[in-house]
């Protein structure tokens, strides 16, 4: 179980797939709204007109989410779940499902005692960049439809629906297209799984050894929101640049939209929707690493009976 110390798993690794699966499918029900927020907020680019800066659509995550709902109905602000959950059964599944063989595997059959926070993150980057590298088609038709926001009356959609957005993609852009962004995505999955993963094992195995501290929700709850912060603080910067890859596909690659970025915004972009990052990315942790922890409880008394 991803914490705690524990290097061994109490469950099959089928039950920790489904666990995973499930409980990050209902954080991303929970918190796609805000997830729509954020890719708005990354996308947006500054306009200048004449002498002037004009000011921007989208304001902090609440002004977004207000603007999107008034502008395109409430539903706008779940665009992109049914990819969206397509992503989270393969990319959550996996990278959670393969934390603890991963991280067995490199320290090895005959370690004792507490693993060493290096090889957490080390175990976490690696299945970050393995899930995301299969579920990478899932991620880009979700960004895509979360980046149309309202049309002019009479201009149709790019793509009606998710199964119409993968079809549309590979018939006029070919099947590697749905690998664009790969690159920065691997960089951001890994690094984002390393730090929630790890942090989440950390935090929640220093937590346990504290006098009165138990495995249970409160110590979960604590656990899920260190693994949020520290998430969002390293993955800002390539979660930006893989959105503007995958909602813009202007860019000729990774260097080409770090570089214009750069220098069309400034490096305070790369940390654009920083705060309803945090609001996705922390509530998405404690929602989801409950969700996993209740979820195990229940595989493992069936597989016990």
């Amino acid at each position: 179980m991803v914490g705690g110390g524990n290097s061994k798993s109490d469950i099959s690794f089928a039950g920790t797939f489904a666990s995973s699966a499930f409980a990050a499918c209902f954080a991303e029900v929970c918190t796609i709204p805000l997830d729509t927020a954020k890719v708005r907020l990354q996308l947006q680019k500054q306009v200048i007109v004449g002498d002037a800066v004009t000011l921007p659509k989208y304001r902090g995550l609440m002004g977004t989410v207000a603007t999107i709902a008034r502008e395109e109905g409430l539903a706008a602000l779940w665009k992109g779940i049914v990819p969206g959950l397509h992503r989270q059964c393969l990319n959550g599944g996996l990278r959670i499902a393969l934390y603890e063989p991963v991280k067995n595997f490199y320290v090895g059959a005959d370690h004792v005692g507490d693993v060493p926070l290096y090889k957490k993150i080390l175990a976490g980057f690696t299945t970050g960049a393995i899930a995301i590298s299969v579920a990478n088609p899932t991620d880009l038709v979700k960004v895509r439809l979360q980046a149309e926001g309202k049309l002019p009356t009479g201009v149709p959609r790019r793509y009606s629906g998710s199964l119409n957005a993968y079809s549309t993609i590979v018939r006029q852009e070919g099947v590697g297209a749905l690998w664009t962004g790969i690159g920065p995505n691997i960089a951001r999955n890994g690094i984002i799984n390393a730090a929630e993963l790890a942090s989440y094992d950390q935090v929640k195995q220093t937590i346990l050894k504290i006098p009165g501290f138990t495995d249970n929700v409160v110590t979960h709850l604590l656990a899920g929101l260190g693994a949020g912060f520290f998430a969002v603080c390293v993955g800002s910067p390539v979660d930006v640049v893989k959105s503007r890859m995958m909602g813009d596909s202007s860019y000729k690659s990774t260097l080409d939209c770090f570089v214009k970025t750069l220098k069309n915004d400034g490096p305070f972009a790369f940390y654009k929707g920083f705060i309803p990052n945090f609001g996705r990315l922390g509530s998405w942790n404690v929602i989801m690493f409950l969700t996993l922890e209740q979820a195990k409880k229940f595989v493992k008394s069936l597989e016990s009976a």
